[in-house]
């Protein structure tokens, strides 16, 4: 299971967050989304520990914490939702309101 954290600094790197959680165990990955278009850090990472002991340690220091001139937010990840290949959905074949096939 990952560890989510939000409200980071855009200034944040790989190394120095992982820096902050390897305090509280061994740090397996650490992944900083960036948007695709800007390549710009998109304020939030997740971090994978060694064992979910290390994990709980990790949220319960430093949610709220502050870092970098932010309060962190810090919890279990949620899985990825699959939102299909498409989006949206629902009005297929339907044209005004009416179905023409």
């Amino acid at each position: 299971m990952s560890v989510y954290v939000g409200n980071l600094s855009y200034e944040v790197t790989e190394d120095s967050l992982n820096a902050v959680f390897a305090e509280y165990g061994s740090v397996r990955r650490v992944q900083l989304p960036t948007d695709r278009e800007t390549g710009r850090m998109r304020g939030f990472g997740f971090v994978e520990m060694g064992t979910d002991a290390e994990e709980t340690a990790a949220i319960e220091a430093l949610d709220g914490a502050e870092w970098m001139g932010r309060d962190l937010k810090v919890n279990k990840a949620k899985p990825k939702e699959d939102r299909g290949s498409f989006g949206g959905g629902g009005n297929r074949g339907s044209y005004g309101g009416r179905n023409r096939y």
